[in-house]
């Protein structure tokens, strides 16, 4: 993935909740219970940003070390 500041991800913390995190950043920009309210604090925060969304279980089409797009 290219590293640009037009990109978000959202990952799994190990307290069971998701951030919402830049490129390279330390911390996170927002914490959110779920998934879904993750992703969109994260369409709140920046609008026309690419998002990432970490894969959290197997399905046909990927694995938990994979990115998806929401």
């Amino acid at each position: 993935m290219k590293k640009d500041s037009n990109n978000l991800f959202v990952e799994r913390r190990p307290e069971g909740d998701y951030a919402v995190r830049k490129p390279n950043s330390e911390r996170a920009s927002a914490v959110a219970p779920t998934q879904a309210q993750a992703i969109e604090r994260a369409r709140q925060l920046k609008p026309d940003a690419a998002i990432h969304v970490e894969r959290v279980r197997n399905t046909s089409t990927g694995n938990p070390d994979k990115w998806r797009k929401p």
